[in-house]
């Protein structure tokens, strides 16, 4: 296999990538190319505008992980990150003062926002910016591409007893950020989802890979909303590609984040179980071909099999890259026997 896809969101995402991408240098992917190409489409989201700049949070964590710029301790931002002018801009009383800029990350934002107000696409700014980050790295054996070049945002619900009608909305980031998702979401409002249409690239990065994955990103507003780009999901659906997921819930909890919110929000189960069920079976109607969970949820391979849905139980904690890629090679190993799909 050459050609692989990942859906990614931010953290997470980015963190299996690291792995995958690892696993590939080192040879120990199972039927995988030592010279494959990586294409990650990434969720945009949670894309917001603060302070004038359009910030696009899983773009640039992906981007930064994989170009060693990465905040290790925090997982997001910059490295050796200064914070001076968040400070001016708190003294000035400059609103939003809860969603933090570092001065290294207002570079980034700055250079794509003067992008955008050139004219240039999303999908065209990410690639300009990834020059710096990934191509002395990967050259053209890695490609970041956003789901779409259309403003799209994440909003919820949450209740409001002042509020008319009981409730007030709130911004994606308001919600992770400020709130710390510590309030029941009791709606999801993706704007501008329906009317989005796929970056250039992503159609034929799904149909034309020879595996896709879904790693351990949020399944409602990371990978969720990839796939309610229209278009995108009927390409996964349909590729000849092996379709692959990871779990990001282990034991009933969410590793990182907040898909526990996030899921039961939508009514959906908060289990390994419930999230590979949520997906479902390409067999089925779904978009996998395979799941994997951790060992600690050995329990939901009986269920998910009764479903049409393969899966294995393997450790799932990336505590480092080897133990990531054996992640990937575990869910490489699930689907790499079986036929492309018709």
């Amino acid at each position: 296999m050459r050609n692989i896809t990942v859906l990614s969101g931010g953290v997470g995402g980015a963190r299996f990538l690291e792995g995958l991408l690892h696993g590939i240098a080192a040879g120990t992917l199972p039927g995988i190319d030592p010279d494959a190409e990586v294409t990650v489409v990434a969720n945009t989201a949670d894309d917001l505008w603060a302070h004038g700049l359009k910030v696009c949070p899983d773009l640039d964590t992906v981007m930064y992980t994989l170009g060693g710029g990465i905040d290790l301790e925090r997982g997001w931002g910059h490295a050796d990150e200064t914070w001076s002018v968040m400070e001016e801009l708190r003294a000035y009383g400059v609103e939003p003062t809860w969603f933090n800029l570092g001065d290294r990350d207002v570079a980034t934002h700055l250079v794509r926002t003067q992008m955008l107000d050139a004219g240039y696409p999303l999908s065209e700014v990410t690639h300009a910016l990834c020059r710096r980050w990934l191509y002395p790295r990967y050259g053209a054996g890695v490609r970041l591409l956003p789901m779409t070049d259309d403003r799209v945002e994440t909003h919820v619900a949450i209740a409001d007893p002042d509020a008319p009608s009981g409730r007030r909305v709130v911004h994606f980031q308001e919600y992770w950020v400020r709130l710390r998702a510590a309030v029941p979401a009791e709606l999801l409002v993706f704007v501008g989802l329906e009317d989005s249409t796929p970056a250039p690239g992503v159609v034929d990065a799904i149909t034309g890979a020879d595996l896709v994955i879904l790693p351990p990103s949020n399944p409602v507003v990371s990978v969720g909303t990839i796939l309610g780009v229209p278009g995108v999901r009927d390409a996964v659906s349909s590729t000849r590609a092996r379709v692959v997921g990871i779990s990001p819930i282990i034991g009933g909890h969410h590793v990182r984040g907040m898909a526990e919110q996030m899921l039961t929000s939508i009514g959906v189960e908060v289990s390994a179980a419930g999230v590979g069920l949520h997906y479902g079976a390409r067999s089925s109607g779904g978009v996998l071909d395979g799941w994997l969970v951790d060992a600690d949820d050995t329990e939901a391979v009986a269920r998910l099999a009764e479903a049409g849905l393969p899966a294995i139980a393997v450790p799932l904690w990336m505590s480092d890259r080897d133990a990531t890629a054996a992640m990937a090679a575990a869910a490489i190993g699930l689907v790499a026997d079986g036929e492309p799909a018709p």
